[in-house]
């Protein structure tokens, strides 16, 4: 952000989008580094966009929820595949719409917060989550 914020500021424009993840708004058991990283993801976007707000300058944060990408692979690796089934259900169980999300829904929206359509959003940390986190 420092680096983008240089380029930002000397033309009084600009978007960030910060990715957190629902680990930033609720508890995992478990995961403390993980989760206090996360925290501190949407506490700096808050105040980067608070500081910067009147520059031009519009900064939030996707929070994400379960989303199948390569990262899941070392969990998942040397199971039969009925175990990975198992494994990639229970994963999906955990979301209210019992699925995981795709990085295409979490890239929609990354786009919307950085387009004209959303001049009026700053400081905000928008879940993509399955309505993991309103659990």
């Amino acid at each position: 952000m420092r680096a983008e914020l240089r380029h930002m500021v000397s033309r009084n424009v600009g978007t960030i989008v910060n990715t957190a993840s629902a680990g930033g708004i609720r508890s995992l058991p478990g995961r403390s580094a993980y989760v206090a990283s996360k925290h501190a993801v949407i506490g700096l976007t808050k105040n980067a966009a608070v500081e910067y707000a009147t520059q031009g300058i519009r900064i939030n944060a996707v929070c994400p929820g379960g989303v199948f990408t390569p990262i899941l692979e070392p969990g998942l690796r040397g199971l039969t595949p009925e175990k990975r089934e198992e494994r990639l259900n229970s994963y999906a169980e955990l979301h209210p719409m019992k699925r995981m999300g795709t990085p295409a829904e979490i890239s929609d929206a990354v786009v919307f917060l950085s387009s004209d359509r959303a001049s009026f959003i700053t400081g905000q940390s928008i879940s993509v989550d399955g309505g993991w986190t309103a659990t």
